[in-house]
């Protein structure tokens, strides 16, 4: 597994990657994020998420992000994890967060941060396996979740 920049060659592989139906409303598509990224490229960070040849993922963290725009509470975290529908359940998703945890680590992050959807079907227990715990703190109606690195 690897991640690799979106490139010219590679952003229409990026765009039509697609979560499961019964997702899509807890995860906002490629397209979405790559605008984001665009418009805030000192914070955003994207990767796509190969196996081999075959892309699986997207991935993108937020880094040095002033939370609730207090330059005292600077985040760094996973912004948007995106994983094919056909892809799910093999170990990508894990290894989408353990990179970007990497990454983190790299810039001098010291914890890790993420949001869900707090519903049945949602992503929390898997963020919950992975160590993340809820610190209390909402993001809109999301569930705030922070792991010590």
């Amino acid at each position: 597994m690897r991640l690799v920049e979106i490139t010219p060659e590679n952003y229409a592989a990026a765009l039509a990657l697609s979560v499961r139906p019964d997702q899509a409303d807890l995860v906002a598509p490629v397209v979405k994020s790559l605008a984001e990224a665009y418009v805030f490229p000192e914070l955003a960070w994207p990767r796509l998420i190969y196996d081999g040849d075959r892309l699986v993922g997207f991935v993108m963290a937020i880094l040095a992000y002033e939370w609730g725009g207090n330059p005292d509470d600077v985040r760094y975290g996973l912004w948007r994890l995106n994983i094919a529908a056909d892809a799910q359940g093999s170990g990508y998703g894990r290894y989408a967060v353990e990179a970007v945890a990497d990454e983190i680590r790299a810039r001098g992050g010291t914890r890790m941060f993420v949001t869900w959807a707090p519903r049945a079907g949602g992503p929390e227990p898997f963020y919950l396996k992975l160590g993340f715990r809820p610190t209390g703190e909402h993001s809109g109606d999301q569930t705030v979740g922070m792991l010590d690195l």
